[in-house]
């Protein structure tokens, strides 16, 4: 009886900490998408000028391609089949770009700040890659206006729009990570743009965003299917197309974002400290 007495009350002191130490994360994590959120109120154009390529994208690439029949979708338009590549091609295009914020922030003297502070690196990581959800998700509320007001047709089921808003934010939370691992490896401006530059095209056209898998020449097939961005792709597609029957069903589309988010969220803890060498 005794043993068990001081078993419970050696668990107990245990359980407050534990407790204490997640709300303390999702605490700091709310707080890190909330400093983004502020910082998209204050600057709302640059939102409005990244809208310009999906537009375009829309109402030129697709418009053309849809009156022409040039690439087989089954049922549905090529403008409504398009619609959830732009959209997955939108997220992709501004969170490779995030890591720029964490170089700025480094010459600013930002990071060194956040270093010596108790909050733990993953959770550092973690929060400004969910942060970086609010830019994909406002992509979002543009392309599908813009796809609407185009005549295409997207599923409006309320379970469907929640996956396709989890769908967004481990997309935006993986490539704004891959971003933010390229900028504590080249440290400059210069160079991550470069780099960044680099693998935006090669994501984008070796996914299946633009036209399906079975066109896909037999070689190409593997690059694409070792592409994260055509499972965001696969998802996006899945929700927002009723009756669509995707490469994988979405849950396996989810699980895959959710690893290699998890797995570069590691790899960018371990790096975040070279950031302020």
């Amino acid at each position: 009886m005794s043993l068990s007495a001081s078993s419970e009350a050696a668990a107990t002191p245990g359980a407050p900490g534990v407790l204490d130490a997640i709300e303390g994360a999702i605490g700091q994590t709310v707080a890190i998408i909330g400093h983004e959120a502020r910082k998209l109120s204050h600057d709302p154009s640059e939102l409005l000028l990244r809208a310009v390529q999906p537009a375009l994208w829309l109402v030129v690439f697709g418009s053309v391609f849809t009156s022409i029949h040039a690439i087989p979708t089954g049922s549905y338009s090529y403008l409504q089949f398009l619609t959830p590549g732009i959209l997955a091609q939108s997220v992709l295009f501004i969170a490779i770009f995030y890591g720029i914020a964490s170089i700025r922030e480094r010459e600013l003297g930002i990071i060194t700040k956040f270093l010596v502070s108790p909050t733990p690196r993953a959770v550092l990581v973690g929060g400004r890659a969910l942060s970086a959800s609010m830019r994909g998700l406002s992509q979002a509320v543009i392309v599908v206006v813009l796809a609407t007001a185009l005549g295409v047709r997207l599923n409006t089921d309320p379970l469907a729009i929640v996956g396709i808003v989890v769908a967004i934010v481990l997309g935006s939370a993986l490539f704004s990570t891959l971003s933010m691992i390229i900028a504590s490896l080249v440290k400059t401006q210069e160079r991550f743009l470069g780099i960044g530059q680099l693998l935006t095209m090669p994501l984008f056209f070796a996914s299946n965003a633009i036209y399906p898998l079975s066109l896909m020449p037999s070689w190409l097939r593997p690059i694409t299917l070792a592409n994260p961005l055509t499972y965001l792709v696969d998802a996006l597609r899945g929700l927002m197309l009723p009756g669509y029957s995707g490469v994988f069903p979405v849950g396996v589309d989810l699980a895959v974002l959710f690893a290699v988010t998890v797995v570069l969220v590691l790899a960018e803890s371990r790096l975040y400290p070279r950031m302020a060498q």
